[in-house]
């Protein structure tokens, strides 16, 4: 307790007297990677990180650029500058594309990210409505439909590559695998092989343990109807 008040008071006498306009440049230029240490130095910090002025100032230094500007679509604009920020984060560095041009890849991988991580008491939308939700945004937006199919694509794997590892992503990606397009679905509004390959390959590496017989067989089976021929590492328990 000694300790814990010895290190309030010196956070008072030091940063901790600076204004929170102030504190808030400091944060932003220690950078994104940073964040989560500065939050587990104080409580006072890590509220900083929950106010609106910071990811107002976060959204002005990092991309200058960005407008408050809607698009059509059936996925809707963001309303705060915190989520503004992630989809521009997100756009940048996981899929390696401009944020000032194809910032719409972000929103919609935490579109999806969303619909997939919905409470575990909640089944989320059938995997071809979300798939075609995005091919809709991306068309919406100008982008032809083989540039729609390839960016929704994108954001399958890289949403699927990121789940937890845990039994609601295991559920989850067995329902997937046994969904796959039950009814004739136009171009492009089809998941693509690459798509429904990785939910399968994470199933029977991450998630092989997980499985009982049944299950495993049966996930198998629907593997088999579609990938000939399937890798050896799949087989055997």
């Amino acid at each position: 307790m000694e300790e814990e008040e010895e290190e309030e008071e010196e956070e008072e006498v030091g940063i901790g007297k600076l204004p929170e306009h102030v504190v808030i440049e400091i944060f932003i230029r220690a950078g994104v990677c940073e964040w989560p240490h500065i939050c587990c130095v104080s409580k006072k910090w890590a509220s900083v990180f929950r106010t609106h002025s910071f990811w107002q100032a976060a959204l002005s230094f990092s991309y200058p650029f960005f407008s408050n500007n809607s698009w059509p679509g059936p996925i809707p604009p963001p309303l705060n500058p915190k989520r503004r920020f992630i989809a521009l984060y997100i756009t940048h560095h996981l899929f390696a594309s401009d944020p000032r041009t194809d910032e719409l890849i972000g929103h919609c991988y935490l579109f999806l990210r969303d619909q997939l991580h919905l409470h575990p008491s909640l089944m989320p939308p059938h995997s071809g409505i979300l798939h075609g939700t995005l091919i809709d945004q991306f068309i919406g937006c100008g982008k032809s439909r083989d540039v729609a199919h390839d960016l929704a694509s994108r954001v399958w794997l890289a949403v699927v590559d990121n789940l937890h590892e845990d039994h609601h992503t295991f559920s989850l990606l067995k329902r997937l695998a046994q969904e796959g397009d039950q009814i004739f679905l136009p171009y492009p509004y089809t998941r693509s092989l690459k798509v429904q390959w990785r939910v399968f390959e994470k199933l029977f590496t991450d998630f092989r343990d997980c499985f009982n017989n049944v299950d495993y067989y049966d996930i198998l089976a629907c593997a088999k109807s579609r990938f000939h021929p399937i890798p050896s590492a799949w087989l055997g328990r």
